[in-house]
This record gives C-alpha cells, structure tokens and sequence, in this order.
C-alpha cells in the first residue's frame, strides 16, 4: 500500500512537471495525430475551443439549475498583443454572457493579461473588463497561479479589487502561506479556495495528505466565519461530506464549486438535494496544461483519457 502511494505520488510530480514543458507542448501542437488525440481526452473537461462553445455549454448547466463559472483558458502570455487579444475575447464573452441573461463568473489567470509582462499591464486590462461587468450579474474571477506570481496577484487584486468590489480572488491551501493571505483580506470577498494543482516546493508546500486536507478545512471555515463569499472548490467526496456536517452550506455565502466533466454525477446529486453548485467551464486551445493538471491530481484519470483518446463518440458530460 505504502509503495502504490509512493507511485503515484510519482506519477502526480511527473505530470506537473509535463505541464510546465514547453518543448513536450510544442511537440504535441507541431504533430496533428498526437495533437487530435489528446485533443480529444482533454475535451472531457472542456466546452470546446470557442466562445461560442463556451456559452452553448454554459446556457445548458444554468438551465439546469446550476451556477457558472467560464474561462477562456490561457496563461504566461508574453507579448502585449496577445494580452490584448486575450482581453478582448474576455470582453466579448461578458458581452455574450450578458446578451444571454447568464448571471456568471469570469475566471482568468491574470498572467493571460499581461502579469509576465508586468503587473501595470495585468491592473490595466482587469480594470477595463471589470467596467465591462457594472451593472450586470457577471462577476471577474481571478485564479491562482505557481507560488512565484502569488505576492504580484494579491497586489494587483488588491488594487482592482479596492475600486470594484465584485472581483474574486483564489487561495491555495498546499501552500504555507496562504493561512497568512487570507488573514489580509479583512472586508467580506469573494474567495475561492482550491488544494493547488502546481509542483511546488517542499518548503513551500504540503503534499496531498489528511494534514492538507485538514488545512484546507480549517481555511474554509475562516473565511466562512470572517464572512466572505467562499466557493469551495473540490470534488473529493469525503471533503464534501465534512463541509455538509459542517453545514456551511446554509448561510448563502458559500458553495461547492467543481470542474465540468470531473463527477458530474456527484455534482448532479448535490444540485438536486438543493445544495449550490457551480460548475467551472473553461474552452480555448490552451487545452495541453489543463489536461495534464486534470491527470496528476487524480491518476485514474488517466485511464479515462486513454478511453477517450480512442473513442470516436462525441463527449457527454451528464449533469
């Protein structure tokens, strides 16, 4: 038992570090057949590669009772053109969310905005989309990124945040800090707390283990009791066991929020007990990371996608 869990403990490291290459993700883009069918695994947990894919799969999870949470995928963009392109389909997919009547959330990394380039950059292109969304009911979202980038996102956050309310911001629980982070968010905000999907440091994380779990329990109910809006982002069923004993639930500021195509059929059930669901839908071409990040932190998974790289049915995702 103690070697199976050493293993894929393995497995997880070596697929976030499959993640961060650049050369791997090139090769995969530059060779059609290998591109289609991990293409073709990775849209088990995504809309599709367009916005318009994006709002079609949208449209249906709202209908069904569901909250939304839509990203257009993408990160480390490292030429002002590409930030602004990247902008500019955000604002074109809070204008489709708006012309619909989908009450949503916008998730981003702030570095597809122009963080690698600089942190004036990334303020400037938050602050126009967040004008985009006065007066509506779609809110930004901003995600976490490798504990690098974090002091630079909470300071821009921070700044966006200090001139429209309505932006939200992600917090890792692997990471020794983030107990600290949160303490600085004194008002009521809107918070998503997430395990964390990146390879970090010993020193600078917990690995997956009941002490990260534990601490990600306890970073939960603070930030319930401080009174922020709090999304609880995980898919671990004994975790979402704890959080309904908890009855966190029930106070309206606080939800369960989990990935499209990762156990609808949980999701499913917790909707229809009446509990609040949101169900994070990203679409794009930046498929190569998301999949990787999907497969190391559940190995099963990757079974799943050897099934899907080789089916030639069209994905159903039944929540």
């Amino acid at each position: 038992m103690v070697q199976h869990l050493e293993l894929e403990q393995q497995f997880t490291t070596a697929f976030k570090k499959m993640a961060r290459r650049a050369d791997l993700k090139a090769y995969v883009e530059k060779t059609p057949e290998l591109n289609r069918i991990l293409r073709q695994a990775a849209l088990r947990y995504m809309a599709g590669d367009t916005l318009q894919d994006g709002i079609a799969a949208g449209t249906k999870l709202v209908e069904r009772g569901y909250s939304l949470s839509i990203e257009y995928i993408g990160e480390n963009t490292l030429s002002v053109s590409e930030c602004e392109q990247a902008a500019a389909e955000m604002k074109a997919l809070i204008y489709e969310l708006k012309k619909a009547g989908i009450p949503a959330r916008v998730s981003f990394d702030l570095s597809h905005i122009g963080l690698s380039i600089g942190k004036s950059l990334a303020y400037s292109c938050l602050i126009d989309l967040a004008g985009q969304t006065a007066d509506t009911d779609i809110e930004l979202f901003i995600s976490m990124e490798e504990s690098g980038k974090t002091d630079d996102i909470l300071s821009v956050y921070k700044q966006a945040a200090a001139v429209y309310s309505g932006i939200g911001i992600t917090l890792q629980a692997h990471l020794l800090r983030t107990p600290d982070d949160l303490a600085t968010l004194t008002s009521p905000c809107r918070i998503r707390i997430v395990k964390g999907a990146y390879q970090e440091p010993d020193n600078l994380s917990i690995s997956r283990s009941p002490e990260l779990n534990q601490r990600y329990l306890q970073l939960v109910e603070k930030a319930v009791q401080q009174g922020h809006r709090v999304s609880i982002a995980t898919h671990d069923e004994v975790m979402i066991n704890s959080v309904l004993e908890r009855e966190w639930l029930e106070n309206n500021h606080a939800e369960i929020e989990m990935l499209y195509g990762i156990r609808p059929d949980l999701a499913s059930r917790l909707q229809k007990s009446g509990k609040p669901v949101r169900i994070y839908t990203p679409y794009g071409q930046e498929w190569y990371l998301y999949l990787c990040h999907r497969i190391a932190e559940y190995p099963p998974n990757l079974y799943q996608a050897v099934i899907d790289m080789v089916s030639k049915q069209e994905m159903n995702n039944n929540y």
